[in-house]
């Protein structure tokens, strides 16, 4: 019985030692210096599988004992990731924690984001200096559709991205504007011009959709409306449009605020405003290529995500007393 008590605890001892060794001591991976992005919102277990096909690590189970036991298993984050040849995997989970090992980072970039929300983002991400990020998209231009734009402003394509640590601010909006460009339509500057505008003044419309709808089967007939309202010469009066010029936000919009004298102000200016509004996603441009045809003229928010419709400015008063009052 006492030979038996002995081979078993000599059992646990080298089973303990191989654990202590695969953890601390094994430096057999990775075999040389290692890229691995690590997919946004993987879970642990995601990342030790990961880890372990991409041969960072020699067991994926192991690492995720250590990574519980630790209570650090839902602190891994994602991003691209350089691992340096022959670590520990205790030294690959801390590289994981501290970030010291992290080469870029994921960036979600909501539809309807200014180009100035987008610069406090990506500084907020520690990426860069917002001032940089956002001088930048104020003052660069592209062409589109063979028409100068007047700032990168409804050209920074919301999507989420995988951005270089420290980005510059040219990368930065290189990558935004080419995902822009991938995500347009190819028929976009002829159907512009089926629509009577350029294709900046379609982003500008797809803009004021982007701030205006709520729900996805409303953006072509939102669109609809705006492009009747123009058509027609009547004001936009589209108080998002107005918010934009303000460098605060303005919970409600007052009757002061509809006498500022900017021409971002849709009520006392006619036509569209000189520049999109905010940087639309591919739901909003595609409304605002493709509009609902529709006698609309106005409309006012109900709840629920959608909006009331009218013909007339009576009908209108009416949505408007039966749904603001």
């Amino acid at each position: 019985m006492k030979r038996l008590a002995a081979v078993l605890v000599l059992i646990v001892l080298v089973a303990a030692g191989q654990f202590w060794y695969m953890i601390f001591a094994d430096r057999s991976r990775p075999n040389a210096a290692t890229d691995v992005v690590v997919p946004h919102g993987a879970t642990s277990g995601d990342v030790a599988e990961l880890l372990a096909r991409r041969k960072v690590i020699s067991d994926p189970i192991i690492f995720r004992i250590v990574a519980r036991v630790r209570r650090v298993d839902r602190d891994l984050e994602a991003g691209e990731y350089v691992f340096p040849p022959h670590q520990t995997i205790d030294q690959i989970l801390q590289l994981l924690l501290v970030g010291r090992a992290r080469v870029a980072t994921w960036v979600t970039l909501p539809e309807g984001f200014t180009a100035v929300q987008i610069a406090d983002t990506l500084a907020d991400r520690k990426l860069g200096s917002q001032s940089a990020f956002q001088a930048y998209f104020e003052h660069q231009t592209i062409v589109l559709g063979g028409v100068r734009t007047k700032s990168l402003e409804g050209y920074l394509f919301p999507s989420t991205y995988l951005f270089p640590l420290a980005v510059s601010p040219e990368l930065a909006a290189d990558i935004l504007v080419d995902q822009f460009r991938k995500e347009l339509p190819g028929d976009a500057e002829q159907q512009a011009r089926c629509l009577g505008y350029t294709l900046p003044q379609v982003v500008t419309v797809a803009s004021l959709v982007e701030r205006e709808a709520k729900a996805d089967d409303e953006r072509a007939l939102i669109a609809g409306v705006i492009y009747n309202r123009l058509r027609k010469g009547m004001p936009l009066q589209v108080d998002a449009s107005l918010e934009y010029a303000f460098p605060n936000h303005h919970t409600e919009i007052t009757s002061a605020d509809l006498r500022t004298d900017t021409p971002y102000n849709t009520y006392l200016h006619v036509g569209l405003p000189p520049t999109p509004i905010a940087n639309p996603g591919l739901p909003s441009l595609l409304g605002a290529l493709h509009p609902q045809r529709t006698d609309y003229y106005y409309y006012v928010y109900k709840g629920n995500g959608h909006h009331a419709f009218a013909r007339t400015l009576g009908e209108h008063n009416a949505n408007v007393e039966r749904y603001l009052h």
